[in-house]
């Protein structure tokens, strides 16, 4: 116990023991200098008599004995001393003190080697003897004060901010593996981040350059087609994933049960032909609700916040009528999105006078026959133009060449004919280009959701520039039916933006596994609270006028702060990944460095082979296409009209 009589105790002991040094150190200078203390007549017979017996002892018989005696009782009377910290106190300033206070205090036996007088040599020896004792006492004590702290020393809390984190290879039919380093404490360890399963959804996030489609899309690309995985890649940028995609192929091709196909949607370089709005597949009027949904939201991206109202749900109706009307008429011959371009483009007679014919429609098109019919034109300009307005931006020979051909069906996961599809888009027309192909996006959806299909891998790059209506249903549903779905964003600003505040939150909480690379604000800090807290050590210091104290304690702090996210350098990410009942993770979250062999992966990419050409397409054939188009909607208005 602490008491205060134990500390007065010890200060007493230590006192002492100091003294002790001291008398050692006069007792030495006594014997040693004897003809000088004798000269100066200091010297006593009854003082003789009692130290006689001393001098005999085997510490005085050398001069380093008896000085390294005195050092010792003088090291050992400091070290219970409990004087004031100082953190202004520098290692060179004691490391100085000390080696001084000893080459003085060992080297001062020169001085009775000196030819003078025996007083005067006696007098130096002692004088410096004890300069360099007071001196050395000094550096000691010094050393006994300095505050050790190692505050300053991990400014960045890069120390405490380290965890464990899985060094484990868990690898299965459908895991993605990236291999990465990460630091705990101050030692580099090799981990892995394994997504054992990807059906739980994968959101890889991060500003322009963190890394996303270098250091995990890619892999993802790679792992996935060499698991046999079907595949929907959606390339923002393209030929950059695609080309992953096709030599990624090349190369694992052999690994299928039934290889599959490498399809490619271009609108602007022609290379496959698909019709989205195929009538074999459209079973109910529903698909053709949401086909309607999914293009009109896509082309006017404001509308996704609106959703409900008068003005959004009635184009929407408008195209919805248009496309089931073509669904029956004929069997579907003409069930393509440029036919339903055109019709909707046709004067309001004879277009009503033709959706009427359709029973089916006939509840949606009520308000607009009904607006017709009493004359409220402005009304049915509010609610028709806007679909025509959005609907005339798709209108385009090239466009309308690629919806309107059917070089192969959207159930890319089928057994039997398993495929790859790749829809290219371009940064500088995204907003045309993504609305088409969140058509795209739709339809493979409602067909690849299904069960006894072969296991199917969707990425979306910059999935915001795309209209996914329903993507949460597909992450939600999908993984009974061996979907995984990676969704790549910049932000969680970003979704906010594009779909919407509620849409955004339900998809950045859905997902089970989570890989971000450098990313600020809202989202950073959204990561961080969901990465939760570790135990970390704190100091704090308190200096008074009297002495100073030094605490540490233990609290709960975030592992990853929202700041340090906001710092990440290129390839580091953080996340947490999913685990199964079957492969349980314990150390889910990560902060690490993924690491890829850029030299292999360079020369890779300079053995890649081009997407070859598909067809080769003149322009006389584009345009008689976009002619043969509308020649069937005049056709059609003209057949029906006829017979009414």
């Amino acid at each position: 116990m602490q008491t205060g009589e134990n500390e007065q105790a010890l200060r007493k002991i230590m006192d002492f023991t100091r003294l002790l040094s001291i008398a050692v150190l006069i007792l030495h200078f006594y014997l040693r200098c004897y003809a000088a203390f004798q000269q100066m007549a200091l010297t006593k017979p009854i003082i003789d008599q009692v130290l006689r017996p001393l001098s005999t002892m085997q510490v005085f018989k050398s001069i380093l004995l008896a000085k390294s005696f005195a050092l010792f009782l003088l090291l050992v009377s400091l070290i219970g001393t409990k004087g004031k910290k100082d953190e202004k106190i520098t290692t060179r300033e004691i490391v100085g003190y000390t080696m001084v206070g000893l080459v003085i205090y060992f080297f001062s036996w020169i001085f009775l080697k000196l030819p003078y007088k025996i007083i005067t040599v006696s007098l130096l020896y002692v004088g410096f003897t004890c300069l360099g004792y007071l001196i050395l006492m000094k550096g000691v004590s010094k050393a006994f004060r300095k505050l050790k702290l190692a505050l300053d020393k991990d400014i960045f809390n890069k120390y405490n901010e380290s965890f464990p984190q899985e060094q484990r290879l868990l690898e299965n039919e459908f895991s993605v593996n990236l291999p990465a380093q990460y630091q705990f404490r101050s030692k580099t360890y090799n981990s892995w981040v394994n997504i054992i399963n990807p059906f739980r959804g994968t959101l890889v996030g991060g500003s322009p350059g963190s890394g996303k489609s270098y250091f995990v899309i890619r892999h993802i690309i790679t792992q996935h087609i060499k698991k046999a995985f079907t595949m929907l890649v959606y390339d923002f940028k393209y030929d950059d994933l695609s080309k992953i995609v096709f030599n990624a192929l090349r190369k694992y091709g052999h690994l299928y049960p039934v290889k599959p196909t490498l399809y490619v949607i271009n609108l602007e370089q022609i290379m496959h032909r698909s019709n989205p709005l195929e009538p074999h597949t459209m079973v109910d009027i529903t698909d053709a609700i949401d086909s309607s949904r999914t293009i009109m939201l896509g082309l006017n991206r404001e509308w996704i916040k609106k959703q409900g109202d008068f003005f959004v749900e009635s184009p929407i109706n408008f195209v919805t009528a248009i496309m089931w009307f073509l669904k029956k008429y004929e069997n579907g011959r003409y069930c393509t999105l440029p036919h339903v371009i055109e019709l909707a483009q046709a004067d309001y007679k004879e277009l009503f006078q033709v959706l009427l014919q359709e029973p089916e429609i006939e509840v949606l098109i009520n308000p607009f026959i009904s607006a017709w019919r009493n004359e409220a034109f402005e009304q049915l300009e509010g609610q028709v133009a806007s679909a025509k307005i959005s609907l005339a931006r798709l209108s385009s020979p090239q466009l309308y060449y690629v919806l309107s051909g059917n070089d192969f069906s959207l159930d890319i996961n089928n057994p039997k004919e398993p495929k790859i599809v790749c829809l290219a888009n371009n940064p500088q027309k995204s907003q045309v280009n993504g609305a088409v192909l969140s058509l795209y996006v739709n339809r493979i959806n409602k067909l690849v959701n299904r069960k006894n299909q072969q296991k199917c891998s969707m990425i979306f790059d910059e999935f915001p520039t795309i209209y996914f209506n329903g993507i949460d249903n597909l992450i939600a549903t999908a993984r009974s039916n061996k979907v995984a779905v990676t969704l790549a964003v910049q932000d969680y600003s970003q979704l906010k933006k594009d779909y919407g505040r509620d849409q955004a939150e339900v998809i950045m909480n859905i997902v089970g596994n989570i890989i971000f690379g450098q990313v600020t604000g809202d989202t950073a800090k959204q990561l961080s609270e969901r990465f939760g807290k570790i135990n970390q050590q704190k100091e704090s210091v308190s200096v008074n006028s009297s002495d100073t104290s030094v605490s540490k304690s233990v609290q709960l702090d975030y592992a990853i702060p929202s700041s340090k996210i906001a710092g990440l350098s290129s390839g580091e990410f953080v996340g947490m990944v999913a685990d199964d009942p079957t492969n349980k993770i314990e150390l889910k979250t990560f902060h690490n460095e993924i690491q890829n062999d850029h030299a292999a992966l360079k020369k890779e990419e300079e053995a890649y082979e081009n997407i070859p050409d598909v067809r080769k397409v003149s322009l006389e054939e584009v345009h008689m296409n976009y002619q043969q188009i509308k020649m069937d909607i005049k056709n059609i208005l003209m057949a029906i009209t006829q017979n009414c």
